[in-house]
Parts: structure tokens; sequence; C-alpha cells
């Protein structure tokens, strides 16, 4: 269950007992008798979830909920009114003002618990999430610090990616996994020298040997979870090197052997990397970097891949607006 307590807020002291009652032998609580106090109470605790009436005298249920709502320190935290306003414009009005739940006065001690229950799993769940996105956050700037000044091209690059995966008729749910897993591609350049990723050159036989170890290190280093965000993560970074007539990196597959995961984030890749400056290299224009994408059907790339990207590149070339907007005024704020 969450770290924080559950805040309990009502005016009167029996009503306090009984919600007690209910749930101390099962959660931590915290009280409070009014609307100012519950605020102060929340900054305070970090509640994980608060109980909270709405008739009170300083200042009525929805009202604090909308302050809480008003506040980002506070905003995230579910808010359950427990109240003896049973009327159905009370309700509508206690999920407008931002509540997730409302229990009518007297309650039965099993709902409750059941109701608590359900919305924590839900908090547990959000923040597992929040956990997940952290972690990736991390391990895709962590296989780009040495080699991209902006940060930008892990995140565009992945909008790419989920687009031509919808383009190429995969399901939803594995294009937004696609999205999520295709910033970690270069993870394993966390362990190529310094030296080499920022060589304001072409590299020499010897240091590209080095860099084509990056492809393994990913997978060694994304394998050891068995989450599905973590574990397509990890078949990408092995094999987004490969190429379509077998003579990429580091398996030599061919065609559709590849991963089709592989497949779609090496078009997505190599069409931002082409448009963006690197220390070896000026951006493209865009018609030598279509060209490029075009001549590599069939040879570096899937051709069915290559052929959705044909299909959606009005798309892709709003979405590089924009994110090319959004990093101009990154750079200059």
């Amino acid at each position: 269950m969450p770290k924080g307590p559950i805040l309990v807020v009502d005016d009167e002291p029996v009503n306090l007992a009984t919600i007690d009652a209910a749930l101390r032998s099962k959660f931590k609580l915290v009280f409070a008798r009014n609307g100012t106090d519950a605020l102060a109470a929340t900054l305070k605790h970090s509640p994980a979830l608060i109980l909270l009436d709405i008739q009170m005298p300083d200042m009525d249920g929805y009202a604090v909920c909308r302050r809480l709502k008003a506040d980002p320190r506070t905003a995230s935290i579910p808010v359950i009114f427990i109240t003896s306003r049973s009327d159905i414009t009370d309700e509508a009005e206690g999920f407008a003002a931002g509540g997730v739940d409302y229990i009518t006065k007297p309650f039965s001690v099993e709902i409750l618990n059941a109701r608590v229950r359900t919305h924590l799993s839900l908090v547990r769940a959000t923040e597992l999430e929040r956990s997940y996105h952290d972690a990736i956050h991390m391990l895709g700037q962590a296989g780009h610090f040495n080699d991209n000044e902006t940060g930008v091209h892990i995140w565009r690059m992945a909008k790419y990616a989920r687009q031509l995966a919808r383009a190429c008729g995969l399901p939803e749910d594995l294009c937004a996994l696609i999205e999520l897993a295709a910033p970690m591609h270069d993870t394993g350049k966390i362990g190529i020298s310094h030296a080499i990723l920022k060589k304001p050159a072409k590299l020499d036989e010897l240091e590209w040997v080095e860099m084509k170890t990056h492809s393994r290190i990913g997978f060694d280093i994304l394998s050891t979870s068995k989450a599905p965000v973590f574990a397509l993560a990890a078949e990408i970074a092995l094999y987004h090197h490969e190429r379509w007539d077998g003579t990429g990196y580091p398996e030599g597959l061919s065609g559709k052997a590849i991963p089709v995961s592989a497949r779609i984030v090496a078009v997505a890749d190599v069409f931002d990397a082409l448009t963006m400056k690197r220390p070896y290299k000026d951006p493209w224009p865009m018609d030598r970097v279509l060209a490029t994408v075009r001549e590599g059907a069939g040879t570096h790339f899937d051709p069915d891949v290559v052929a959705a990207f044909e299909t959606i590149l009005p798309e892709l070339l709003t979405t590089k607006s924009e994110w090319d907007a959004n990093e101009n005024n990154t750079l200059h704020s």
C-alpha cells in the first residue's frame, strides 16, 4: 500500500470515532476537524487518501476539495466524500469538485474498507507507472549522456516509432509499449568511451568495433528486468542495428527474423538522426534524408516499414516540427 496515511476530515467527533473504529486495524490514520486544518494536515502528512465530510462550519468539503485540486502539491491525492448528504445533485457536485468517490452515511464498514482498498490500489498502480516512466527516462538519458547535446532525440524518435508501429497495423497497446521502450535503444552507450562518442569524425576500425558492442551492453542491462516494457527495450537495444539484407550487427539477422519492434525503431532512429546535428555532421536537408530512407528499403530497412513511413510522412513531419519548436523554446527560455 502507499506510504502516506489516510486523512479523515469531519467536524463531528462521533463520526471521526466511527471511521477510526472501522479502519484503524488496517490503515494508518490522521484526523482534522475542519477545512482549514484539513488543508494544513494534507501538506504536513502527504496522505495517500482523504476521507472528507461535506458539511463543516468554516469551509465545506466541496471548497476544500477544490483547493486541494488547485494546488500542484496536493492535486493528485484522491478524495472520497463521506457524508450524510445523499441527494444526487450533492453527489454530482462532489465529483465536479474533484472527488473520486462518494459514500453516504450511515455506511457499511465492509463497504468503506472495500472502497478505501480499491482507491489505495489505484494510487499504488499510479505510483508504479510513474516509477516505470522515471526509470525509462533515466535509462534513455544515460544512453545519450555523452553524445547528444539537446537530449530530445530519444523522445522525438520514440514518437516516430509509435506512429510507424500504428501505420504498420500493430495493436495500439503494442504501439504504446514501443514508444515507451524505444528511448532505451542506446542504453548500452553508457559502456562506450567518451572519446568515441564525442569524436568529431568518422570512427576508425577499432573504434567501430567498440561502438558496436553498445547493442549487446544495452541488452545485458535491460534484460535483467522481466517487465514487458524492459523486455521489449532489451529486444530493441539488441537488434535495432540489424539490417534487412543481413549485413547488420550484432547477429547478422535478415528479413523478418529481425523483431518487428527493432525494424520499426531502425527507421525511426535513422530518420531522426539524419535530421539532427551530431559531433561529426550537420543536419541533412530533408530531401536527402527522405532519399536515404527510401533507398534503404530492402537493404537496410524492412520495405513494409518504409512503405508505412511513406504513408504517414506528413504526420511524421508535423511531429518533427512540433518537437523542433519545443526544443527551440527550451533553448531560448
